[in-house]
């Protein structure tokens, strides 16, 4: 395998590489990640089946205080409200203590629906791939290898059109505030150029989690929309609260987007009911 190729996130086989460590976590993040090890325990207990890092953090390109701390959550039955509630009050917690993040996500999942075949390509693939074991079994251990193929296209994005219209009720429902917009801006920008970069990652081969680099492999095969989707890389990591930023996302790239991706790839599969 070429150089070109191997170091386009993919291992000796051609499979895609597991991205993050514990090493790779900057010094002044590490208390951070501490602390979070530390309450996810205390809010979880022995509801938690295993717990997991991800985004710039275990990547080590984490920014003091720009970066938020990505976390997943795997329990051993459904999550509840009570279970959601708990999350969000240890992630205002951590956030509060800690200025050198900006904020906490956490993803919620059963076991059950990490390991379903039906997620197979989706939630099995962030978590074997993209994400970092940071407490109990690592369930990457019972999913496959994966490659930067249209299968995993599909399985991961191929869903936009259906996201669309509850953007354009959230972008309604928002205030004109910076503090309102600024982190709608960061979301939608965010999962656009993830998107339009697995539009083009079969042909492009390689996985990449760097929002710039995947602008660029789009614009190899999109010309013609290469400069909305670096814009929108630039506001994924540094995002400005504009409504018209946001309106051209769901009145212009957006659509598009859904378009060719369900030409190209398809549309993902149906879900259960629940299963956003």
């Amino acid at each position: 395998m070429s150089d070109t190729v191997a170091s386009r996130g993919l291992d000796a086989l051609g499979f895609i590489a597991r991205e993050g460590s514990h090493a790779r976590v900057p010094l002044a993040f590490r208390p951070v990640v501490a602390a979070a090890r530390d309450r996810l325990l205390d809010a979880f207990g022995t509801r938690l089946d295993s717990a997991y890092l991800n985004g710039s953090i275990p990547r080590g390109t984490a920014r003091v205080g720009r970066s938020d701390l990505d976390l997943v959550v795997v329990l051993r039955s459904e999550p509840t409200g009570a279970d959601r509630d708990a999350a969000r009050g240890l992630g205002e917690a951590v956030d509060k203590e800690f200025p050198q993040i900006d904020g906490v996500g956490t993803l919620l999942f059963s076991r059950a629906r990490v390991l379903d075949e039906r997620e197979r390509h989706d939630i099995g693939w962030f978590v074997a791939c993209l994400c970092t074991p940071l407490l109990g079994e690592d369930l990457a251990e019972f999913l496959p290898r994966y490659r930067p193929d249209s299968t995993l296209a599909r399985e991961t994005n191929g869903d936009l059109a259906l996201h669309l219209p509850r953007w354009r009720r959230r972008i309604a429902a928002a205030g004109d505030g910076e503090e309102a917009l600024r982190p709608l801006v960061r979301f939608m920008s965010r999962r656009l150029v993830r998107t339009g970069f697995t539009l083009v990652m079969p042909r492009w081969n390689g996985w990449t989690s760097d929002l710039r680099e995947m602008a660029e492999a789009f614009a190899g095969y999109y010309p013609e929309r290469s400069e909305q989707l670096r814009r929108a890389a630039v506001s994924g990591y540094d995002p400005v609260g504009d409504r018209a930023v946001l309106r051209s996302y769901v009145d212009d790239l957006g659509p598009w987007l859904a378009d060719e991706y369900a030409r190209v790839h398809g549309e993902k599969s149906p879900r259960p009911e629940g299963w956003d």
